[in-house]
């Protein structure tokens, strides 16, 4: 050996997951026969829809194994620019949708084509735990463009504004948003594309993939369906694990100019090529297929959200901005608690508490509750917080 550090700069500038850390620790403990209750799922907790599972069981039993083409299924690809244009309102062809090995992919993917050494990219904090990673990996620089729970977690314009330079290349809205659960409503989504008109070589990605776990007083709105003059550099970042349950099927997409669609299709070809080609056919059911099954998770998860909601509430000290969207809570702990990773350790140790720490979102003064999971748990978990907070 030269001597020489086998690890690239790159994998050298990764922050370890403390979510992974929280959910090894608990796996240990209940190995060791102790009684776990989690709230720190960050993925359905119900089956997928049967009529999907058997169209990726007939693809397989047709012979659908073979190598597909690098960009995506071509039916899936129609059905997909067919939902954009339909639902979202943002006319869209095949060839401007890219189907990627789910959400995560989308997002680096383009920050792969996009981004060069120096480029920044501005985050607004709280932002879930990849997105500075994937960044960093990119060669950019993250930019957190922090917001508190004062604020409703809405993200500042004179902020957004003074954090933008000629190195800015890139702005990611996430909503409904993880960890925080918010909905960005159209005003803000307004202001936000009018402060962008003055700035035309940013570009903006939107991650949608929460988008139809709603409220039911919410609607949802993407930048590129409000100011359709931006729908150029915006991309669209979406996919099926939150919404038809299928978090292990890997199926998501990039919706953008042909160009970088081309780009980002190129790179997916000369990395991981094509997508599952009979997970592919899943997808496909999902989206021509019936919508009964969502609507039932959705008031599942809106009932247990309101069930989350008013637990918390009625804990001393929490200070709370109520999620509208998605399946999590993040409430602020109360005054001279710890930090968060702190805090969730303890609480994992003392009381069998699964959650995740703020820290991992960009806000240590904050835990990420999750209400995909049943009535009786989220209510075991809130008396466990509470005896948590106790001693506090």
């Amino acid at each position: 050996m030269d001597g020489r550090k086998p690890l690239s700069q790159r994998a050298l500038a990764l922050t370890p997951s403390l979510t992974l850390e929280i959910s090894a620790r608990a796996k240990a403990l209940a190995n060791d026969g102790r009684d776990i209750c989690s709230l720190s799922a960050g993925e359905p907790d119900f089956p997928t829809p049967p009529f999907i599972v058997e169209a990726a069981i007939k693809a397989l039993k047709d012979g659908l194994t073979k190598y597909g083409p690098s960009a995506g299924d071509p039916e899936l690809r129609e059905a997909i620019a067919h939902k954009i244009t339909n639902v979202n309102d943002i006319p869209t062809s095949p060839n401007q949708v890219l189907v990627t090995n789910g959400g995560k992919q989308a997002i680096y993917n383009l920050l792969q084509i996009i981004i060069n050494p120096s480029d920044e990219v501005i985050i607004p904090a709280p932002y879930w735990l990849s997105y500075p990673e994937m960044v960093k990996l990119s060669g950019g620089k993250p930019i957190i463009c922090e917001s508190t729970t004062s604020q409703g977690f809405e993200l500042n314009i004179e902020k957004l504004e003074s954090l933008i330079t000629t190195r800015t290349k890139l702005l990611v809205l996430n909503s409904p948003g993880n960890p925080t659960g918010r909905v960005m409503n159209r005003t803000e989504l307004e202001n936000i594309a009018n402060l962008l008109r003055h700035h035309p070589n940013i570009y903006i990605l939107s991650d949608e993939i929460y988008e139809f776990l709603l409220a039911e007083n919410q609607t949802h709105n993407g930048i590129a369906t409000v100011a359709r003059d931006l729908e150029e550099r915006t991309f669209i970042v979406n996919g099926f694990a939150k919404t038809w349950a299928m978090t292990g099927w890997r199926v998501g997409y990039l919706r953008g100019n042909i160009e970088l669609i081309k780009a980002a299709s190129a790179l997916q070809s000369q990395s991981t090529s094509n997508v599952c080609s009979f997970a592919q056919k899943g997808a496909l059911a999902a989206l021509t297929g019936p919508t009964s099954c969502i609507k039932y998770m959705v008031d599942c998860y809106n009932q247990r959200r309101n069930i989350l909601i008013s637990g918390l509430r009625k804990i001393p000290g929490i200070n709370l901005v109520s999620p509208d969207g998605a399946f999590y809570a993040f409430p602020e702990l109360p005054l001279g608690t710890e930090d968060s990773v702190t805090f969730c350790k303890k609480a994992l140790e003392h009381q069998g508490l699964a959650i995740v720490p703020g820290a991992a979102f960009g806000n240590d003064r904050c835990i990420r509750i999750s209400c995909a999971s049943s009535i009786g748990n989220i209510e075991d978990g809130l008396s466990r917080l509470k005896r948590s907070l106790s001693n506090y």
